[in-house]
């Protein structure tokens, strides 16, 4: 298994500074929203992972 880093490149840390402005303004409804909304991509993201590994 490779070893993968766990930090952000600074495209990411860009992109989760603006993230973490937008949900500022969010209610709390707006936020569980997003937050099950972000689980669910990551789900699928984990998903297109372990059939691209099978498939290699």
């Amino acid at each position: 298994m490779m070893d993968f880093p766990m930090t952000l490149n600074l495209e990411q840390e860009f992109n989760l500074k603006l993230y973490e402005e937008q949900v500022q303004g969010l209610s709390s409804e707006e936020s569980k929203a997003f937050l099950l909304e972000v689980l669910r991509q990551l789900m699928v993201k984990d998903n297109l992972i372990k059939h691209l590994l099978k498939q290699s």
